[in-house]
């Protein structure tokens, strides 16, 4: 009988753990079903009731495959360099979705509902609103967190409070400081383009990597000051770190492929460490000199961590609005939002203006009407008219041109 009865205390925390296990497992299943497939039905079905057009949701993957396999054929086929078509090669899935369901409508990346919007009324309500109640797209959020997990990947009240802090250290005033970064780096450029050039006056130049060295020199100059040199290491890993982003971005249509061992995931979780211990290392030390009265706060970083400090004294928080990790996040993602959309800019307006070499006349002749051969300055810039910087009184252009 002592046999049985210790065989049976024994067994007894193994049922109990089995029927946790059980409970678990059910509970798991429930959520997953409930994610992938009942409430993206039920969610369809309430955004058709309300008169939103769209497609309808397919499992697991929604429209991702269709997503995938209408970018790469755009992709396929060389856009002439006199089409400014950019739209169906950028966006093509939403510009076949906006033709099909109109300029409001319904699509789905995986089990998630995305409503494509066109209507420039309702983009300019979306944009202008500083609540942060429009809700970002999670399925993209978790790939690009690996990348910037900053303020475009945050949603309500941090999102607020990121934006305002943001926009303290980005106003003009202060912008006006890093002018002498931004044109040292310029005349680098320059000086090495020139001494390139052979004795008959004619050098070759593939300015799409030179244009992306520039925008890394300028933000990690305008950004870390005399931290440049680390700056530099961060630039080349972002770079690297954004063409991985996107070859996992074409197979979010397999569901959990960014928890798989693959050689990408793993480098992409080593160039989001390896850039993050150089962030707050960086971090760390401008803290110690800014207590010790030694840091001139000129630079990107400086001001995002004084206006941080004045944000906490003004709410009379004991604790900083932003984390090390929030300010590591906003970093990360200036050098992805700065560097390779500028580049980018720069190598399409050269492409214009060999297109067009009437408006470089016209471009080179008020540039050198305004600053002959001095450096660029704010108030010359701000006399520029053909060469501007700026765009007033526009409205929102419609992407989707008919």
């Amino acid at each position: 009988m002592a046999t049985v009865d210790g065989a049976s205390q024994l067994a007894h925390p193994w049922s109990l753990l089995c029927a946790l296990g059980a409970l678990a497992t059910l509970w798991w299943a429930w959520r997953a079903l409930d994610r992938a497939w009942l409430r993206p039905r039920r969610l369809g079905r309430a955004l058709r009731a309300q008169g939103l057009r769209g497609t309808s949701y397919r499992f697991p993957s929604g429209d991702m495959r269709e997503f995938v396999r209408l970018g790469a054929a755009a992709l396929a086929v060389p856009m002439p360099p006199s089409s400014h078509a950019v739209a169906q090669r950028a966006l093509p899935f939403d510009l076949a979705a906006i033709k099909q369901h109109g300029n409001v409508c319904l699509s789905w990346f995986g089990p998630e509902a995305r409503v494509i919007v066109n209507e420039p009324k309702l983009f300019r309500e979306i944009l202008s609103n500083k609540n942060g109640r429009f809700g970002k797209q999670k399925s993209i959020l978790s790939i690009q967190i690996l990348l910037a997990d900053g303020l475009t990947s945050h949603q309500g009240e941090k999102w607020v409070a990121h934006r305002r802090i943001i926009n303290h250290a980005f106003h003009l005033e202060k912008l006006k400081r890093m002018l002498p970064a931004f044109a040292a780096c310029c005349s680098e450029l320059i000086r090495r383009w020139q001494d390139s050039v052979g004795a008959d006056g004619v050098q070759e130049i593939d300015v799409w990597p030179e244009f992306q060295n520039l925008t890394g020199d300028v933000i990690s100059r305008s950004a870390f000051g005399s931290s440049f040199s680390e700056g530099r290491r961060i630039f080349e890993l972002q770079s690297e770190q954004a063409q991985n982003v996107v070859q996992m971005s074409r197979a979010m249509h397999f569901p959990c492929y960014r928890f798989l061992p693959t050689k990408l995931n793993r480098r992409t979780k080593a160039n989001a460490r390896e850039v993050a211990e150089l962030l707050k290392g960086i971090i760390k030390k401008r803290e110690s000199a800014m207590k010790d009265g030694r840091a001139e706060n000129d630079d990107l970083l400086g001001l995002l961590l004084e206006t941080n400090t004045k944000e906490s004294q003004e709410t009379g928080s004991s604790k900083p609005t932003m984390t090390t990790e929030d300010i590591v996040g906003e970093l990360k993602l200036l050098y992805f939002a700065g560097s390779d959309t500028t580049a980018v800019l720069l190598t399409w307006t050269m492409v214009l203006l060999s297109m067009y070499p009437e408006w470089q006349d016209r471009a080179r002749e008020e540039v050198l009407r305004v600053f002959g051969k001095n450096s660029p300055d704010f108030e010359g810039i701000n006399h520029l008219k053909v060469v501007s910087t700026t765009y007033q009184d526009q409205e929102i252009q419609v992407l989707f041109s008919s």
